[in-house]
């Protein structure tokens, strides 16, 4: 299997062509560069300038405003003329949908711009329509005719383009042959790719993005094997989630499907699509990028190498395990609170992981999202939840009376020692991952107990600078020595704020739950972390989020939220927080909240309801893609939402809270 980067072990840049943006240079050895887009009318020339003005002294190197009719393409060069007035010389990206005589005026003007392949030429309108080959072929033409004009006018005058693919939007002829897949996605890039490429036009960045990081990452891993296998050469990539959402979920989100690809050396250019303000993206673009920063990471040689990947990068499924206890096989991956910190713990400390004790009737209630394990330094001295378990060191396990719901921590030493006693249920056996100090003749021998060893759950860690690559690594090695005991990854933070922790945790773990790897998490942070005074709430909701976000353990309610552009229709923010407000205890519901049709029905096409602007004022619902009820009152439309739930059973009422 060929090998889509070159990071799989230690972290290397992938190398792409140099392409020039304005005064900006991008790909090959240049700096990971950071942009937003504008959420203005673009017909407001002063607003959208002031609006880019703040996104720029942000940090932002690009700036996307969109065009979607000739109108406003051509008042892109007022919003540029007033920019390069007050000194900024930050390129413009017009962003195009459905109007390519929109594109063919911005070209004149912008720096780049945007195409949609899945609805610059095609159209979607959800029909099944089958084409034998003659008829692809003679769309395929029809889509040369209409596109390479612009790419004429963008060689002429210097101007940049990005052939971004969007999962929701791909065309009825595209998915009518290769589906809903991630290798349609790339198809429909390639095929505009190759017709520039005719016109001999290089000036070219891609993107994959969807809502959903794991078809992502596959998309852009599949679009760089397929351009070296018929190019011999990579084009820059722009990575982005679409639609994540807002707040600590649209985080999370972007930073599981951008970071794992930069784990991968792969990215040239970052957006972060929050329901905010544009100019709040860019911060968790710099927090993003700035571990890829510093020369040293490549410099760790101390992984070893391997001769075959023995695991589908382009495919999820999960690691093939044994069952120990409630951990492996076919659960879910389980969450570790980190308690060791804590001197003693009361059930009040528990309420921050999902149990909260009711005195009166003696009881515990379990949230959907609460830890399945804590770690502590002694067993607590009341009666737990029945689901929940303990895991203590060795030697604090040696002293607890609770052999039932409490589990010793291993080190390898310990572990391969026969005089230590162990577990007969569990014994949580910990691997620090090919850092300087590890004994690999003692790791062969951790590796030869493992494999006859129904007890051990493996954790594993790593205090190297690449600690996914690392992890990665010592998973194949499990792979190789046909090891099926589960894993459980644990991630400490050294950061010192909230959002910083978030994104470590979300590229670190989310990078190897990303290809199915692990059957945990356990999240450990920094002592003196001013913010993380009371950590474990954030904690257990970052875990559950991380384990959402990568599709492998459902928990709460999912939004699929644009980040609001000079199209949106209504206050994206507003709304997104209202219904939010009545609609959060939908476990495993996915609601898109789009602000204009075109990020309508096709980009919200992995949710299970939608709420999409349709004009001024007017909501359009959909249950999937099929519209169900089309230009409600906006002042009605959440209460019409939940009517939509109700009618489909996917409504519950709210559980009161002790």
């Amino acid at each position: 299997m060929q090998l889509y980067c070159e990071s799989l072990t230690r972290y290397k840049r992938l190398q792409t062509r140099e392409v020039r943006v304005g005064n900006l240079l991008l790909g090959a050895n240049h700096p990971i560069r950071m942009q937003t887009m504008t959420t203005t009318d673009t017909m407001d020339t002063m607003a959208t300038v002031e609006q880019s003005i703040r996104c720029i002294q942000a940090g932002a190197e690009l700036i996307r405003i969109t065009a979607p009719s000739k109108n406003e393409a051509e008042n892109l060069q007022n919003i540029k003329d007033e920019l390069r007035k007050r000194g900024y010389e930050t390129p413009i990206v017009a962003d195009i949908h459905f109007t390519p005589n929109a594109a063919e005026i911005a070209a004149r003007i912008v720096e780049k711009v945007r195409v949609n392949p899945g609805n610059y030429v095609d159209k979607k309108k959800f029909e099944q329509i089958e084409y034998n080959d003659q008829e692809y072929q003679e769309e395929i033409e029809r889509i040369r005719e209409r596109f390479t004009p612009l790419v004429k006018i963008c060689k002429e005058y210097g101007t940049a383009m990005r052939i971004g693919t969007n999962h929701g939007s791909l065309s009825d002829r595209i998915m009518s042959r290769y589906g809903d897949t991630a290798i349609g996605m790339v198809e429909s890039a390639m095929e505009f790719l190759r017709i520039a490429r005719s016109e001999d036009y290089h000036n070219i960045v891609l993107s994959m993005k969807s809502s959903n990081p794991q078809v992502m990452v596959q998309a852009y891993r599949l679009l760089i094997n397929h351009m070296f296998d018929e190019f011999g050469e990579c084009y820059p990539l722009h990575l982005g989630v679409t639609e994540a959402g807002d707040g600590e979920d649209g985080r999370i989100k972007s930073a599981i499907g951008i970071g794992t690809l930069l784990e991968d050396g792969i990215g040239d250019t970052v957006r972060v699509s929050l329901t905010e303000d544009p100019e709040f993206e860019i911060p968790v673009c710099r927090d993003l990028i700035k571990r890829y920063q510093t020369e040293y990471r490549e410099n760790q040689s101390n992984v070893p190498d391997f001769d075959k990947l023995l695991y589908d990068p382009f495919a999820y499924k999960r690691r093939e395990t044994i069952q120990i206890g409630n951990i492996g096989s076919k659960h879910v991956p389980v969450v570790i609170a980190d308690y060791h910190k804590f001197n003693s713990i009361s059930p009040d400390d528990l309420k921050d992981i999902g149990y909260n004790y009711n005195e009166f009737t003696d009881k515990w209630n379990i949230a959907d999202a609460a830890a399945d394990y804590i770690y502590c330094k002694q067993t607590p001295s009341f009666n737990l939840p029945g689901t929940l378990k303990v895991i203590m060191n060795h030697q604090d396990w040696m002293t607890s009376n609770n052999n039932e719901q409490c589990f010793p921590l291993l080190s390898e030493v310990e572990y391969l020692n026969d005089a230590v006693l162990k577990s007969t249920q569990i014994n949580f056996v910990m691997i620090d991952c090919y850092s300087q100090n590890t004994n690999h003749v003692a790791l062969e021998l951790v590796f030869e107990r493992l494999k006859k060893d129904h007890t051990a759950v493996i954790c594993l860690s790593s205090m190297n600078v690449n600690p996914v690559q690392s992890i990665r690594r010592m998973i194949i090695a499990l792979r190789e020595h046909e090891i099926l005991n589960p894993v459980i990854l644990i991630v400490d933070s050294n950061h010192n704020t909230n959002e910083q922790s978030l994104i470590h945790y979300a590229v670190e773990s989310g990078a190897l739950l990303i290809d199915g790897m692990c059957d945990g998490i356990c999240f450990g942070y920094h002592y003196s972390n001013p913010e993380l005074s009371s950590p474990m709430k954030l904690l257990n909701s970052v875990s559950f989020g991380i384990l959402q976000a990568a599709r492998t353990r459902i928990s709460k309610t999912e939004y699929i939220s644009c980040p609001s552009c000079g199209r949106t229709l209504f206050d994206l923010q507003e709304t997104t927080a209202k219904i939010r407000a009545v609609t959060h205890h939908l476990k495993g519901v996915k609601i898109a909240i789009m602000g204009c049709i075109v990020n309508g029905p096709g980009e919200m096409a992995d949710a299970d309801f939608g709420y999409v602007g349709s004009g001024v004022g007017k909501i359009t619902l959909y249950k999937g893609k099929e519209v169900v009820k089309r230009n409600i009152n906006s002042e009605t439309a959440v209460e019409e939402l939940i009517e939509l739930l109700k009618v489909n059973g996917a409504w519950v009422e709210s559980p009161s809270i002790n």
